[in-house]
């Protein structure tokens, strides 16, 4: 990882498009991004942004593949994600279809095979391995997985929005495929990663809307387009406050990785004011550029939908519902 400013002055990565690059072929050299809780999360956590900021698709799979390292690093046991992969994390775990874990038939007892069906598998014939969350005695567990088994076979034909369709999201079957188990039984979601990894998702939903900042900046810059300058100001102010979430966020982490609690209560604020944040903006942005654009201009109008589907992650009113019995539960002024 090669560290650099950004345009404004704010630590981040060279390229701010390179995290969505690496999506594109798994590279013979990775691009590699601090771990959360290093000491350079705000780093991490930017280069996210900026990945979306260049291709909303693109860099929601890097994400993927840089939350399986940090994954991988909080509890694989020192296996990282090497070159020439490309990772995807499969967790969902809706009530069907469904993936089962059972041990294999090897000589010391310690090897699993899995079957069944996952849902919700973004990076379809894109990605070499993955995380997998699969049921042990109906409850799942995360296991780590060499998708390049003749076993496995997968499909995103089911996907109907235009929105995130570049992802290839769809279903995943698995036929007696070898899977090594990553951590223990409860790890994947006990751990504090799994709330800071949730904040880099937030990022971004973030730098998807960004994307947008230089759609309405075209139209605030034509003659005669006050109400589009006062809709572009409105944007800026939004987007900073982001930012400064962002890096707030990541200081946060930094001073103290290892609070499970904490990292939880910090991940659903940074996903709730995102998700509103998201939404103010494609707002304005809608409103300032008319249309036009979202009909005729094949880049804004994926944008859009694209941001649309994505921000969709967030749980909206339940994860602010959870926020709020956490909060009085705690007893606590923010």
């Amino acid at each position: 990882m090669t560290g650099s400013t950004t345009s404004d002055g704010v630590p981040g990565i060279s390229g701010g498009a390179a995290p969505a690059s690496t999506t594109r072929t798994a590279r013979a050299t990775r691009t590699t991004l601090p771990l959360p809780g290093s000491g350079d999360t705000a780093a991490r956590f930017l280069a996210l942004w900026d990945g979306c900021r260049a291709d909303v698709s693109e860099g929601r799979l890097a994400e993927a593949d840089h939350d399986a390292d940090a994954i991988l690093a909080e509890i694989g046991d020192g296996r990282r994600v090497a070159d020439g992969e490309f990772w995807g994390v499969w967790a969902a775990e809706p009530p069907h279809p469904v993936l089962e874990a059972r041990r294999a038939a090897d000589t010391d007892g310690s090897g699993w095979l899995l079957d069944g069906v996952k849902p919700w598998c973004s990076g379809v014939g894109r990605c070499t391995h993955a995380l997998v969350t699969a049921r042990v005695d109906g409850k799942p567990r995360l296991f780590a997985v060499d998708l390049r088994h003749p076993g496995v076979t997968g499909s995103a034909d089911a996907w109907v929005n235009a929105g995130m369709a570049a992802t290839a999201t769809g279903e995943v079957a698995f036929d007696a495929v070898p899977a090594v188990t990553v951590g223990g039984p409860r790890d994947y979601l006990d751990r504090p990663g799994f709330w800071h990894g949730g904040v880099g998702v937030a990022a971004c939903w973030l730098g998807g809307v960004a994307g947008l900042y230089d759609v309405l900046a075209r139209t605030a810059s034509r003659h005669g387009k006050p109400h589009a300058l006062a809709h572009l100001g409105a944007v800026d102010a939004a987007l900073a406050n982001a930012r400064w979430m962002i890096i707030g966020a990541a200081a946060e982490i930094d001073a103290d990785p290892g609070d499970a609690e904490a990292a939880r209560i910090r991940a659903l604020r940074v996903r709730t004011v995102a998700d509103r944040i998201c939404a103010d903006v494609m707002d304005h942005v809608g409103r300032a550029i008319g249309a036009g654009p979202l009909a005729h201009d094949a880049d804004v109008a994926q944008r859009f939908a694209d941001i649309a589907v994505y921000t969709r992650q967030c749980h909206a009113e339940r994860d602010e519902q959870w926020l709020g019995e956490l909060r009085l539960a705690e007893g606590s002024a923010p």
